[in-house]
């Protein structure tokens, strides 16, 4: 892995842990309650940690797209078809989780992220363009490629979306968070272009956290009811 990889990584992880200490400055700085400086660190932290990856990074932007990378015309029927497979994969995963795992499918870990956007709308933004951004290019670019060229497809998006699932805290939904980072890691061999699997990705956030921010809970429960009926009733 290159210098620039490594640095690309170690960006990623201090911008994780760094609201433990600039989350309690902002705070004491500034009028600010608790939660809001967590807020408002947690945006300023992933827009600095995007700035800071893409300037490491500049040197593989000018290097261009590989000769038989996915033509650009292609990339949205490729983000299309992608969206479609990464809900399959999610859908058969969580199935296995809840029939022979016994494991519910909520969410802590997106619950938490739905709360915060309620309390201030602008937090959405992360999870829905920064996120997907900065998680492709350090899980599929970064780790999934340089894997990649020592192993075989499988073994390399096997440990990448392992890393990919646990990073995000929920190691009970760690099947849901691999079968999407395999999906992505497919798209992005396949098109050659991490525009791909970072547009799919950014797709499932947007549509999650816009659904999740303008239904409430029982809301949701209900039009999932409504559709099951609808399901049975068409099929006789």
């Amino acid at each position: 892995m290159t210098r620039r990889y490594w640095y690309v990584i170690l960006t990623y992880i201090i911008m994780q842990f760094s609201g433990i200490l600039f989350a309690p400055i902002l705070y004491f700085i500034f009028p600010l309650s608790e939660m809001e400086a967590i807020i408002y660190w947690s945006i300023i932290s992933f827009v600095l940690g995007l700035i800071i990856i893409l300037v490491l990074l500049r040197q593989d932007m000018k290097q261009g797209s590989a000769r038989d990378a996915a033509p650009a015309r292609s990339i949205i029927l490729w983000a299309i078809g992608g969206l479609f497979m990464a809900y399959f994969a999610n859908g058969i995963a969580s199935t296995i989780e809840m029939e022979l795992l016994g494991i519910q499918p909520e969410s802590e870990n997106t619950q938490m992220i739905m709360d915060i956007s309620r309390m201030s709308p602008i937090f959405m933004i992360i999870p829905a363009i920064i996120a997907p951004i900065l998680e492709e290019i350090v899980f599929r670019k970064v780790i999934f490629s340089t894997l990649y060229k020592r192993m075989n497809f499988f073994f390399a998006a096997l440990i990448s979306s392992g890393v990919f699932g646990i990073i995000h805290g929920e190691p009970e939904h760690l099947l849901v968070y691999s079968s999407m980072g395999f999906v992505f890691a497919f798209l992005y061999v396949k098109t050659k272009r991490i525009i791909v699997p970072i547009m799919v990705h950014a797709a499932i956030n947007t549509i999650s956290v816009m659904i999740q921010y303008f239904f409430n809970p029982e809301e949701l429960e209900q039009i999932l009811n409504e559709l099951e009926t609808a399901v049975i009733f068409i099929g006789g």
